[in-house]
């Protein structure tokens, strides 16, 4: 058996190599390399399919998250609710603007923030909410809106691993004020380098995000505030461009193989499978495919399924508030922090072939009967 990766460009990159090489060249031909025309022809082509007004192509999407809060006015001293279920970036981006992360709990079905413990955690200094839309499934955008509408708080979500997500048929990262995306190349849509996106309905926002992205200028050499060297490079532009018409049909692959896993996994012991999502109200774009696996037994069973040449996540092995950098003994958010324990991510990648799939349930299967 030859190796099975956690994910895989190979496919996408061989079906799509004469549109990414003429795109590529094309750039190199017109000596254009920085904020030209595919970045702005890119904005356009992504704020349609995402159905909001203004799209602000960044560097990355920690970029994204520190000039989206910063546009919104979060600065020093003030406090944003969030999850401490995500990746390190969300977090961080708060505390680089100045502001305080503080973490609620998630919900063990979904591994999302839990909107019901939002309102005990909101102080006189709390100025925002900012859920992630975790492994490509929405958060729960009504309650979350709800209480922000409430106290009067900014909403910005996190949207790195749920491009093409929707939640009540309106696209993830279009509900709060500002939405924030990242290309790194793992995710649903990626570059081949980093990239991030910054997506509102607000011109304010977008104006100032727009900004700061270039040294806090308009106007060249006439910069107005402090800001940032955050600006799209036409060639990720240009290859996303090549990209973008294909994320609907990737995301439906991506649900159809892990509809296969949650079929072929049932019923095996020990193993926690991801709940499906409500159409109706929210979606999951399965950017990972991840499990539980129960009585610590998880860590054993990576390692296994690694000699067998299967290679997994684990997403996220420590939860942020545990992380050096955050830890406080007196903050216990126990579903995060056992979930943390539990996960762990199965390759999935839209071109994954169902043989190949059908080796990891299998190697699951076996490992999990020992």
């Amino acid at each position: 058996m030859g190796k099975i990766p956690v994910f895989s460009l190979q496919s996408e990159i061989e079906s799509l190599k004469s549109k990414l090489m003429d795109s590529i060249e094309n750039v190199l031909l017109s000596g254009h390399f920085i904020m030209g025309e595919n970045v702005r022809a890119f904005e356009e082509e992504v704020s349609a399919y995402l159905g909001v007004k203004y799209a602000v192509a960044l560097n990355s999407g920690t970029d994204a998250l520190i000039i989206a809060l910063k546009a919104v006015g979060i600065g020093e001293g003030d406090e944003v609710i969030t999850t401490p279920f995500t990746f390190f970036a969300t977090a961080e981006a708060i505390h680089q603007v100045g502001a305080k992360a503080v973490f609620v709990d998630i919900d063990p079905r979904t591994f999302n923030m839990n909107p019901s413990l939002i309102e005990q955690a909101i102080t006189p200094r709390t100025k925002a909410i900012l859920p992630v839309h975790i492994f490509g499934r929405t958060a729960e955008m009504d309650e979350i809106l709800a209480m922000a509408r409430s106290y009067r708080l900014k909403v910005i979500e996190d949207v790195a691993q749920a491009f093409g997500a929707e939640y009540k048929g309106k696209k993830a990262g279009t509900l709060g004020a500002a939405g924030c995306f990242s290309f790194f190349p793992t995710k649903n849509l990626g570059a081949y380098g980093d990239g991030g996106l910054i997506a509102t309905d607000d011109e304010e926002i977008a104006e100032y995000s727009r900004m700061l992205r270039i040294h806090g200028s308009k106007k060249k050499y006439h910069n107005e505030t402090f800001g940032y060297n955050s600006r799209l490079d036409e060639l990720q532009a240009a290859i996303l461009r090549v990209k973008l018409p294909y994320i609907d049909q990737w995301n439906n692959q991506r649900i159809q193989i892990a509809n296969n896993y949650n079929e072929w996994l049932a019923g095996i012991p020990g193993i926690v499978l991801p709940e499906s999502a409500d159409f109706h109200r929210s979606s999951h774009v399965f950017h990972q495919y991840t499990i539980r696996i129960l009585d610590g037994k998880r860590d054993r069973l990576q390692k296994n399924l690694a000699d067998q040449g299967i290679d997994t996540m684990i997403y996220y092995p420590i939860p942020v508030h545990r992380l050096p950098v955050f830890q406080d003994d007196s903050i216990s958010l126990p579903i995060a922090e056992q979930a943390s324990s539990e996960v762990i991510s199965l390759p999935i990648w839209p071109q994954m072939e169902t043989e190949t799939q059908k080796t990891v349930v299998k190697a699951l299967e076996s490992l999990l009967k020992i």
